[in-house]
Order: C-alpha cells, then structure tokens, then sequence
C-alpha cells in the first residue's frame, strides 16, 4: 500500500497480465520441449529382415505434433511473444520439420517397398527395364542408408532436422517416381501385347508380372482375366524348378 500502486492500477494490471501469460508461454515451451526430446521412431522390419527397419511416427506422437504445432502458433498471435520469440521459433521450424520429414519418408517407403519386388526381385522386369533396374540398385541403396540413419538416431527430432535429410528424401522420391513411370509404360505394353490385362487393375498386374518365374502365385489372379474359371491346378511333370 505504501508503494501506492493503487494510483497505477491499468499499469500494474498490465504488467500482472503480462507476467501470467509469459508464465504460461514459458510452461508451455518447457512441456514441448521436454515430451519432444523423448519421442522415438518406430521401427518395423521390412519382409522380416531385421537388417532394413522401416520408420514411422507413432500415431500418438503424430497426434502430439499436431496439437504442439497448434500451440506454438497460438504463441505467435500473443503480444507476449517478445519475451520468448527466439524459443517460440525454433520450434515452430523444428516441428515443421517433423512433421515434413515424416509424411515425406512414409511416402519413400512405400513407393520404395512397392518398386522393390519388382525392380529387385522381378527378372521380368529385369529383364525389360534393364536401365531402370540399374537405376533402381542405387536408389535401394539410398533408401536404405537414410533407414539405417533414423534407426541409428532413433530420436525423431534430430533425425528429422538434419540440414539435408529432406533433399536426400525428395531426391529419392523424385527417382522412385521416374521409376515408376517407366514401370508404367511397361505395363502398357504388355496390356498391348495381352489386352486381357486390361481388365485387370494395375496392382494385380504388377502381381502378376512380378511372380513370372512362380506360376503357382499367378493362378489366384486367372479369374481377373480369363472368364469361366472355378479352379486351375498346375502339374510340374519335370520338378517345379523345371522350365
């Protein structure tokens, strides 16, 4: 009373509002910061080789992120920022990049894994896209070192705010989709070639092109494309390895 603030009241006011929402700005920042340096990948071999781990944000954290990048924008609107604004930067740029980093390399993984069956492990594919084959052997290689990476860094937010991780991911997606395209055309070519393929959509063609070396993967599919046809049993008189 002595102070006489009661002669300052909008001022004093002002300030106690100020000091409250910079309170709650910093709570805020120190919760962020503390669930984000313990938040892992999740790793899942691929085909059950524990050599290649695929990679994604857990949906909870996935969750978190979303609600954190909400919060740390609202932080931008307050007229309290100042005090905080460097913190408040950071980590709306390391968020973005979270979540930029682990929607793009969901998006490499699964065109990689798709183009892998038929790009590694198919000879006819091999065999009529020679070059893009070759090609493919370096992506591969690629896709695997980043996996290898994240699963060495494990923690989502120093893997995902690397200074080049989002080129190497856009440079890899950018190859899978020329890949992809040449795979394309190829398949057009064999609807050419076989028009009954046409009645049949591009992933059981795919299926299809990818298991010509084991008839007995291929017969499931017949009834997409031959009419008529209950059951199909294939007789190997010579040995199922025989051709």
């Amino acid at each position: 009373w002595n102070l006489e603030l009661h002669k300052f009241s909008e001022a004093v006011e002002d300030t106690a509002d100020q000091a409250k929402q910079e309170s709650k700005m910093e709570i805020t920042i120190k919760k962020i910061s503390a669930e984000w340096s313990g938040v892992e990948f999740q790793f899942d071999p691929h085909k059950g080789n524990p050599e290649v781990q695929l990679m994604k944000l857990p949906d909870d954290k996935v969750e978190m992120l979303e609600e954190h990048q909400v919060q740390v924008q609202n932080m931008f609107a307050s007229r309290f920022l100042s005090t905080f604004e460097s913190e408040v930067v950071f980590w709306q740029k390391t968020l973005a990049n979270v979540s930029e980093v682990s929607a793009l390399i969901a998006e490499v993984q699964r065109s990689w894994a798709f183009l892998e069956n038929l790009f590694i492990h198919s000879d006819e594919v091999k065999k009529e896209l020679p070059d893009d084959s070759d090609k493919f052997v370096g992506i591969d290689q690629d896709v695997k070192d980043i996996l290898k990476q994240g699963e060495s860094m494990n923690l989502a937010k120093d893997f995902c705010n690397q200074g080049n991780i989002f080129q190497k991911l856009e440079k890899a997606q950018s190859q899978l989709g020329m890949c992809e395209k040449a795979l394309n055309e190829f398949m057009d070519g064999k609807r050419r070639a076989f028009p009954r393929f046409y009645f049949m959509s591009s992933a059981d063609l795919l299926d299809v092109l990818s298991n010509g070396n084991s008839p007995a993967k291929v017969v499931p599919q017949f009834p997409k494309f031959f009419i008529a046809i209950e059951d199909y049993t294939l007789e190997f008189p010579d040995g199922e390895t025989a051709r």
